[in-house]
């Protein structure tokens, strides 16, 4: 049954196999003390039924194989599940959800940049049969090498025209300066011509830290890369470097540090995820 424009989502999907978004990247501690930063990057949105496709669109671009610009799916695949694609990973994640599988799923993530890639976050948008949203999941790394991921449906009152509004129980350590429990707070303007990314950590209902991202699209081209490699060769070394560099200054203004402790399952489902127990 075709929809009619009433029917239609309020974000449809990109119609791209794969699409450029550079921008910048702000993050601001709220408390006890202020401290902000910004910086410029670029994320790429991909769509992991078209990765063929994707490959194909610039000759310094590739996925799944040495490029200046790649994608792989290892960058992402987690060692706890035996799916052999991303695509089925994202299947696997949504099935345990309690969702039917989506009909089309895109990722926004960092690519690797002359073989090195380190995503602090990267967001799947899962869509039904309509294109409308079904469920985001929410891929976060800590600089140790460890990684969980929030699958989170899209509950009735959660999507308008202003975007997507979602919460959760931080339950992964990530920065030694935040404990657990605190909450996410995530509002989320689904790639389009633009992007738009909030992230706001509360302790205690208190704001703590707010991290945003705003990009606007650009085709992937060689032309397009070429320029933004001119601008940002070391993009993604720069946002590891730039961890440890912000992480040392707040350490030297006093910010309270938190011990690791044990990982958490390797997902969590469900608004109401409270549970802070390591895995097994």
């Amino acid at each position: 049954m075709t929809m009619s424009s009433q029917d239609k989502p309020p974000f449809p999907p990109v119609g791209d196999a794969a699409r450029l978004y550079p921008g910048k990247v702000m993050h601001a501690r709220l408390m006890p003390f202020g401290h902000r930063f910004t910086y410029r990057v670029f994320s790429l949105l991909i769509d992991l039924d078209r990765l063929g496709e994707a490959g194909r669109l610039s000759r310094i671009f590739a996925v799944n194989r040495s490029a200046p610009v790649s994608f792989h799916e290892t960058d992402h695949l987690d060692k706890h599940s035996s799916a052999p694609t991303l695509r089925a990973y994202a299947d696997e994640l949504v099935a345990n959800a309690g969702l039917p599988r989506p009909a089309s799923v895109q990722l926004l993530c960092y690519p690797r940049i002359l073989g090195y890639v380190f995503n602090p976050l990267s967001v799947y948008y899962c869509r039904d049969e309509n294109g409308a949203l079904s469920a985001l999941i929410y891929e976060v790394r800590n600089t140790f090498g460890e990684r969980h991921t929030y699958v989170c449906p899209v509950e009735d009152g959660q999507m308008s025209e202003a975007g997507l509004r979602q919460e959760r129980t931080k339950i992964f350590y990530v920065s030694p300066f935040i404990d657990l429990g605190a909450r996410y707070h995530f509002r989320m303007l689904p790639p389009g011509d633009t992007v738009r990314m909030r992230i706001l950590e509360t302790e205690n209902g208190k704001p703590l830290l707010s991290a945003t991202f705003a990009g606007e699209a650009k085709a992937l081209t060689s032309a397009n890369l070429l320029a933004l490699l001119a601008r940002l060769p070391f993009m993604t070394i720069k946002v590891m470097a730039g961890i440890h560099w912000e992480a040392l200054k707040l350490w030297l203004k006093g910010a309270k540090f938190h011990s690791r402790g044990k990982p958490p399952a390797p997902a969590s489902y469900g608004n109401t995820q409270n549970a802070l127990e390591p895995a097994e």
